[in-house]
């Protein structure tokens, strides 16, 4: 029969099988034939086929993995492979807040570049909002320029509630991946969105103002929505595959000169460049992306993220 993955580690994944029994699976021959070499071979949402034990009803192997609509990506610097953090995923809500880990907008422009290059729909979630009033005008800013092109940004607080029954409403029946750095508060709104939902959260190191790891790796859970949160409705469901927090997000599988694809309001104008393709996009004549910033078409925060994010495919060195 066929199957879903919730999660897994050290090679059993629980896979919830389409006769509703959640079954601690293994792979069969320990190995999948694979077009892609992976830091990782499945992830939670993954569609598999699945021959149960006879033996054991609670287990069984993994035989094939069935074709993905996407793949949710980056890359493990340590183990030197892509990652895959979820797969068949609806959006991609991409987490972010104003302090507490601070700020770090080209984190966030890292992970829109990859799922726009996986085609993804990216969802921008600023969690803390009731930080934001202590923060200088900069970080506001930047949150109404992803407005301007094109990107859903929600202002949300796990902790007051602000703007958490809008993302209820946007992620209803929908399987969405939470991606983000440590501590920036993920598992304590799905603890929000589902009351007899209990995730583990961790307090921020005080030393380094960065969010400790309570999730170690990525897992599938289904939602049953407060009904608080909707205006009294009951019966609402979602999805999330929580992962775990990162402070280096590294794209894959996207060159230096083909970053510019992935930049939402720079794709449109690429080749239409006095020097065509072949236009690095800093110092030619008749260059159209530093005529779009010029313009105010492309904000020069957004630019310079570009470039600096550029350099970083190019030299390997990557900014936390």
């Amino acid at each position: 029969m066929e199957g879903l993955i919730l999660g897994g580690s050290n090679n059993i994944f629980q896979t919830e099988c389409d006769d509703g029994i959640i079954r601690q699976c293994t792979l069969k021959g320990k190995q999948l034939k694979l077009e892609k070499q992976y830091y990782n071979p499945i992830a939670p949402g993954d569609r598999v086929e699945v021959e149960c034990d006879e033996k054991s009803e609670d287990k069984g192997q993994i035989l094939s993995i069935l074709p993905r609509k996407n793949e949710c990506v980056r890359w493990n610097v340590k183990g030197r492979l892509p990652q895959l953090l979820a797969c068949n995923v609806d959006n991609l809500l991409c987490f972010t807040t104003p302090d507490e880990p601070p700020f770090r907008p080209r984190f966030v422009d890292r992970v829109l570049a990859q799922a726009e290059n996986q085609n993804i729909e990216p969802v921008i979630v600023c969690n803390k909002y009731d930080l934001a009033d202590s923060m200088d005008e900069d970080f506001e800013a930047r949150l109404t320029e992803w407005e301007r092109i094109g990107y859903k940004v929600l202002r949300i607080s796990a902790k007051s509630g602000e703007g958490v029954p809008d993302l209820a409403q946007f992620i209803e029946g929908k399987l969405s991946v939470l991606v983000g750095q440590s501590g920036v508060g993920k598992s304590s709104l799905v603890n929000v969105l589902d009351s007899s939902c209990v995730l583990r959260t961790g307090s921020l190191s005080d030393k380094y103002g960065r969010g400790t790891h309570t999730t170690t790796r990525g897992s599938l859970i289904h939602i049953s929505i407060n009904e608080a949160l909707l205006g009294g409705r009951i019966g609402a469901k979602t999805s999330i595959i929580d992962t775990p927090g990162v402070r280096r997000f590294v794209l894959h599988d996207i060159s230096a000169d083909n970053l510019q694809l992935c930049f939402k309001e720079i794709a449109p104008l690429v080749g239409k460049c006095s020097f065509g393709m072949s236009c690095t996009h800093t110092k030619e004549p008749g260059c159209k992306i530093q005529e779009g910033v010029y313009a105010g078409v492309i904000s020069e925060e957004r630019y310079d993220s570009f470039c600096r994010i550029k350099n970083e495919i190019a030299t390997g060195n990557w900014e936390d």
